[in-house]
Protein backbone atom coordinates (compact mmCIF):
# COMPACT_ATOMS: atom_id res chain seq x y z
CA UNK A 1 0.00 0.00 0.00
CA UNK A 2 1.31 3.43 -0.83
CA UNK A 3 1.73 6.07 1.46
CA UNK A 4 -0.21 9.00 1.72
CA UNK A 5 2.14 12.15 0.10
CA UNK A 6 0.99 14.30 3.73
CA UNK A 7 1.50 11.40 5.54
CA UNK A 8 5.19 10.76 3.95
CA UNK A 9 6.09 14.97 4.34
CA UNK A 10 4.87 14.78 8.18
CA UNK A 11 7.19 11.83 8.73
CA UNK A 12 9.98 13.57 6.95
CA UNK A 13 9.40 16.59 8.85
CA UNK A 14 9.35 14.64 12.37
CA UNK A 15 12.44 13.09 11.09
CA UNK A 16 14.27 16.38 10.36
CA UNK A 17 12.74 17.68 13.38
CA UNK A 18 14.79 14.92 15.61
CA UNK A 19 18.12 15.51 13.85
CA UNK A 20 18.07 19.58 14.46
CA UNK A 21 16.96 18.81 17.75
CA UNK A 22 19.90 16.01 18.32
CA UNK A 23 22.59 18.39 16.95
CA UNK A 24 21.67 21.17 18.96
CA UNK A 25 22.29 19.13 22.06
CA UNK A 26 18.18 18.66 22.72
CA UNK A 27 18.16 14.76 22.67
CA UNK A 28 15.67 14.98 25.98
CA UNK A 29 11.97 15.96 26.09
CA UNK A 30 11.79 19.19 27.36
CA UNK A 31 10.06 19.98 30.66
CA UNK A 32 6.31 19.51 31.10
CA UNK A 33 4.57 22.98 29.73
CA UNK A 34 2.08 24.84 31.75
CA UNK A 35 -0.92 26.58 30.03
CA UNK A 36 -3.22 27.17 33.13
CA UNK A 37 -2.59 31.19 33.72
CA UNK A 38 -3.30 30.05 37.66
CA UNK A 39 -0.05 28.42 38.18
CA UNK A 40 1.93 29.17 35.35
CA UNK A 41 5.20 30.77 36.55
CA UNK A 42 5.35 33.30 33.33
CA UNK A 43 2.73 34.69 31.62
CA UNK A 44 1.11 31.85 29.06
CA UNK A 45 0.17 34.99 26.78
CA UNK A 46 3.53 36.40 27.49
CA UNK A 47 6.33 37.52 24.84
CA UNK A 48 9.00 35.30 26.49
CA UNK A 49 7.01 32.22 24.82
CA UNK A 50 7.10 33.76 21.30
CA UNK A 51 11.06 34.26 21.95
CA UNK A 52 11.78 31.03 23.44
CA UNK A 53 9.91 28.80 21.00
CA UNK A 54 11.72 30.27 18.49
CA UNK A 55 14.35 28.21 18.07
CA UNK A 56 16.80 28.80 15.34
CA UNK A 57 16.90 32.65 16.96
CA UNK A 58 17.24 30.99 20.34
CA UNK A 59 20.35 29.06 18.79
CA UNK A 60 21.75 32.18 17.11
CA UNK A 61 21.22 34.87 21.03
CA UNK A 62 22.61 31.86 22.22
CA UNK A 63 26.20 31.94 20.74
CA UNK A 64 25.77 34.88 21.14
CA UNK A 65 25.35 35.53 24.46
CA UNK A 66 28.09 33.15 25.16
CA UNK A 67 30.61 35.33 23.26
CA UNK A 68 29.15 37.94 25.50
CA UNK A 69 29.61 36.12 28.65
CA UNK A 70 33.33 34.89 28.30
CA UNK A 71 34.45 38.43 27.90
CA UNK A 72 33.50 38.93 31.94
CA UNK A 73 37.38 37.75 33.65
CA UNK A 74 35.30 36.06 36.93
CA UNK A 75 31.93 35.07 34.93
CA UNK A 76 34.55 33.11 32.38
CA UNK A 77 36.88 32.02 35.32
CA UNK A 78 34.10 30.22 37.18
CA UNK A 79 33.39 28.21 33.66
CA UNK A 80 36.60 27.54 32.81
CA UNK A 81 37.54 25.82 36.21
CA UNK A 82 34.46 24.51 36.86
CA UNK A 83 32.63 23.49 33.27
CA UNK A 84 33.18 20.74 31.11
CA UNK A 85 32.11 22.63 28.42
CA UNK A 86 34.93 21.69 25.87
CA UNK A 87 34.44 17.75 27.17
CA UNK A 88 30.73 17.57 26.98
CA UNK A 89 29.54 21.25 25.14
CA UNK A 90 26.09 19.29 24.20
CA UNK A 91 25.55 18.48 27.75
CA UNK A 92 25.70 22.19 29.13
CA UNK A 93 23.61 23.09 26.42
CA UNK A 94 21.08 21.05 27.31
CA UNK A 95 21.24 21.82 31.04
CA UNK A 96 20.40 25.36 29.93
CA UNK A 97 17.45 24.75 27.85
CA UNK A 98 15.90 23.02 30.15
CA UNK A 99 16.65 25.60 33.02
CA UNK A 100 15.35 28.54 30.38
CA UNK A 101 11.87 26.21 29.32
CA UNK A 102 11.54 25.65 32.92
CA UNK A 103 11.13 28.67 33.64
CA UNK A 104 9.42 29.94 30.19
CA UNK A 105 6.98 27.48 29.87
CA UNK A 106 6.88 25.66 33.27
CA UNK A 107 4.24 25.86 36.66
CA UNK A 108 6.22 27.72 39.26
CA UNK A 109 6.63 24.56 41.09
CA UNK A 110 8.40 23.15 38.16
CA UNK A 111 10.38 26.47 37.47
CA UNK A 112 11.11 26.78 41.40
CA UNK A 113 12.88 23.23 40.96
CA UNK A 114 14.59 24.59 38.42
CA UNK A 115 15.80 27.51 40.15
CA UNK A 116 16.67 25.41 43.04
CA UNK A 117 18.85 23.12 41.06
CA UNK A 118 21.32 25.90 39.31
CA UNK A 119 21.36 27.71 42.89
CA UNK A 120 22.65 24.39 44.40
CA UNK A 121 25.37 23.99 41.71
CA UNK A 122 26.08 28.11 41.70
CA UNK A 123 26.94 27.09 46.07
CA UNK A 124 30.06 25.07 44.37
CA UNK A 125 31.30 27.53 41.81
CA UNK A 126 33.88 29.52 43.53
CA UNK A 127 37.82 29.92 43.26
CA UNK A 128 40.36 32.65 42.23
CA UNK A 129 40.79 34.04 38.84
CA UNK A 130 43.88 34.68 36.71
CA UNK A 131 44.12 38.32 37.92
CA UNK A 132 44.03 37.18 42.05
CA UNK A 133 40.54 38.43 42.20
CA UNK A 134 38.44 35.51 44.31
CA UNK A 135 34.95 35.02 42.26
CA UNK A 136 31.62 32.94 43.14
CA UNK A 137 28.67 32.34 40.96
CA UNK A 138 26.15 33.57 43.71
CA UNK A 139 27.85 36.85 43.37
CA UNK A 140 24.89 39.03 42.04
CA UNK A 141 26.33 41.64 40.37
CA UNK A 142 27.86 38.34 38.45
CA UNK A 143 24.66 37.48 37.88
CA UNK A 144 22.89 40.22 37.03
CA UNK A 145 25.83 40.30 33.90
CA UNK A 146 25.16 36.55 33.13
CA UNK A 147 21.32 37.55 32.94
CA UNK A 148 21.76 40.63 31.03
CA UNK A 149 24.18 39.07 28.64
CA UNK A 150 21.49 36.16 27.55
CA UNK A 151 18.36 38.24 27.19
CA UNK A 152 19.81 40.83 25.77
CA UNK A 153 21.26 38.84 22.79
CA UNK A 154 17.96 36.65 22.49
CA UNK A 155 15.99 39.80 21.97
CA UNK A 156 18.40 41.12 19.44
CA UNK A 157 18.21 37.35 17.96
CA UNK A 158 14.49 37.21 17.96
CA UNK A 159 14.00 40.75 16.36
CA UNK A 160 16.52 40.23 13.53
CA UNK A 161 15.64 36.50 12.81
CA UNK A 162 12.24 36.05 14.43
CA UNK A 163 8.20 35.25 12.73
CA UNK A 164 6.82 38.18 14.41
CA UNK A 165 7.19 41.53 14.68
CA UNK A 166 8.43 42.88 18.30
CA UNK A 167 7.83 46.41 19.14
CA UNK A 168 8.73 48.47 21.59
CA UNK A 169 6.42 47.73 23.69
CA UNK A 170 6.82 43.96 23.23
CA UNK A 171 10.36 44.48 24.15
CA UNK A 172 9.93 45.75 27.51
CA UNK A 173 7.30 43.54 28.39
CA UNK A 174 9.75 40.39 27.19
CA UNK A 175 12.52 41.98 29.36
CA UNK A 176 9.95 42.57 32.30
CA UNK A 177 8.47 38.83 32.32
CA UNK A 178 11.99 37.24 32.55
CA UNK A 179 13.43 39.38 35.16
CA UNK A 180 11.32 36.96 37.30
CA UNK A 181 13.65 34.14 36.91
CA UNK A 182 16.59 36.60 37.58
CA UNK A 183 15.23 37.82 40.82
CA UNK A 184 14.32 34.35 42.09
CA UNK A 185 17.95 33.21 41.12
CA UNK A 186 19.69 36.00 43.36
CA UNK A 187 19.63 39.85 40.83
CA UNK A 188 18.47 42.11 43.27
CA UNK A 189 17.54 44.91 40.81
CA UNK A 190 16.92 42.98 37.27
CA UNK A 191 16.42 45.26 34.16
CA UNK A 192 12.60 45.51 33.65
CA UNK A 193 12.53 47.32 30.47
CA UNK A 194 14.65 46.95 26.83
CA UNK A 195 16.22 50.78 27.47
CA UNK A 196 17.41 49.70 30.88
CA UNK A 197 18.75 46.19 29.77
CA UNK A 198 20.85 47.74 26.92
CA UNK A 199 22.13 49.71 29.83
CA UNK A 200 22.85 47.90 32.60
CA UNK A 201 25.18 45.64 30.10
CA UNK A 202 26.93 49.02 29.17
CA UNK A 203 28.06 49.51 32.57
CA UNK A 204 29.57 46.42 32.32
CA UNK A 205 31.79 47.30 29.92
CA UNK A 206 34.79 48.32 32.03
CA UNK A 207 34.90 45.10 33.53
CA UNK A 208 35.69 43.17 29.85
CA UNK A 209 38.95 41.38 28.47
CA UNK A 210 39.87 38.98 26.96
CA UNK A 211 41.39 36.33 29.15
CA UNK A 212 43.54 33.34 28.12
CA UNK A 213 40.29 31.71 29.22
CA UNK A 214 38.61 34.00 27.20
CA UNK A 215 40.12 33.45 23.80
CA UNK A 216 40.74 29.56 24.35
CA UNK A 217 36.61 29.51 24.99
CA UNK A 218 36.49 31.98 21.88
CA UNK A 219 38.54 29.76 19.42
CA UNK A 220 36.23 26.85 20.57
CA UNK A 221 32.95 28.55 20.02
CA UNK A 222 34.31 29.75 16.67
CA UNK A 223 35.68 25.95 15.91
CA UNK A 224 32.42 23.99 16.89
CA UNK A 225 31.92 20.00 17.89
CA UNK A 226 32.78 17.83 15.58
CA UNK A 227 29.60 17.48 13.52
CA UNK A 228 28.48 16.19 10.11
CA UNK A 229 29.26 17.97 6.88
CA UNK A 230 25.61 19.89 6.98
CA UNK A 231 25.59 20.25 10.52
CA UNK A 232 28.93 22.22 10.23
CA UNK A 233 27.65 24.46 7.71
CA UNK A 234 24.77 25.39 10.20
CA UNK A 235 26.85 25.88 12.89
CA UNK A 236 28.60 27.95 10.79
CA UNK A 237 25.79 30.07 10.04
CA UNK A 238 24.99 30.38 13.52
CA UNK A 239 28.10 31.37 14.92
CA UNK A 240 28.69 34.24 12.43
CA UNK A 241 25.20 36.08 12.95
CA UNK A 242 25.88 35.94 16.24
CA UNK A 243 28.83 37.84 15.53
CA UNK A 244 27.10 39.83 13.76
CA UNK A 245 24.35 40.77 16.49
CA UNK A 246 27.41 41.88 18.89
CA UNK A 247 27.97 45.80 19.92
CA UNK A 248 30.99 47.37 18.34
CA UNK A 249 32.86 47.37 22.05
CA UNK A 250 31.88 43.77 23.11
CA UNK A 251 33.61 42.60 19.32
CA UNK A 252 36.17 45.02 19.85
CA UNK A 253 37.49 43.28 23.34
CA UNK A 254 36.71 39.95 21.69
CA UNK A 255 39.30 39.91 18.98
CA UNK A 256 36.29 40.02 16.19
CA UNK A 257 36.29 41.55 12.74
CA UNK A 258 34.78 45.00 12.41
CA UNK A 259 31.23 45.08 11.51
CA UNK A 260 31.05 44.50 7.56
CA UNK A 261 28.80 43.55 4.54
CA UNK A 262 29.43 39.98 5.94
CA UNK A 263 27.39 40.95 8.66
CA UNK A 264 24.47 41.66 6.64
CA UNK A 265 24.98 38.91 4.65
CA UNK A 266 25.71 36.28 7.47
CA UNK A 267 21.95 37.32 9.23
CA UNK A 268 20.58 36.95 5.72
CA UNK A 269 21.56 33.69 5.67
CA UNK A 270 20.78 33.04 9.62
CA UNK A 271 17.20 34.31 8.76
CA UNK A 272 16.98 31.55 6.07
CA UNK A 273 17.91 28.78 8.65
CA UNK A 274 15.96 30.20 11.34
CA UNK A 275 12.66 29.80 8.57
CA UNK A 276 13.43 26.39 7.73
CA UNK A 277 14.32 25.49 11.62
CA UNK A 278 10.60 27.09 12.27
CA UNK A 279 8.86 24.90 9.59
CA UNK A 280 10.27 21.47 10.84
CA UNK A 281 9.93 22.25 14.86
CA UNK A 282 7.11 25.18 14.26
CA UNK A 283 6.43 26.99 17.33
CA UNK A 284 3.15 26.78 19.22
CA UNK A 285 1.10 29.32 18.14
CA UNK A 286 1.00 32.32 20.90
CA UNK A 287 -1.94 31.94 23.50
CA UNK A 288 -4.49 34.30 24.07
CA UNK A 289 -5.90 34.71 27.71
CA UNK A 290 -9.78 36.19 27.64
CA UNK A 291 -10.14 38.43 30.15
CA UNK A 292 -13.43 37.49 32.66
CA UNK A 293 -16.48 38.69 31.68
CA UNK A 294 -17.80 41.74 33.59
CA UNK A 295 -20.33 40.92 36.54
CA UNK A 296 -20.81 45.05 36.87
CA UNK A 297 -24.03 46.26 36.72
CA UNK A 298 -24.90 48.42 33.59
Amino acid sequence: MTTPPRVLAERLRARAGQTIRRAAGLVEDPPARCDDPAIAYTPVDGVARVVHGDLGSMLVGGVASLFVQMLHPLAMAGVADHSRYQEDPLGRLLQTAHFISATTYGSRASAEAALERVRFVHGFVHGTADDGRPYDARDPHLLAFVHCAEVSMFLAAYRRLGRYPITDADADRYVAEVATAARDLGVPDPPTTAAGLSARLASFRPELRLSDAAREARDFLERGVSLGPVARLAYRVIVRAALALLEGPERRVLGAARPSWRDAAALAVARMFAAAVRAVLPPAAPQVVESPPSTAST
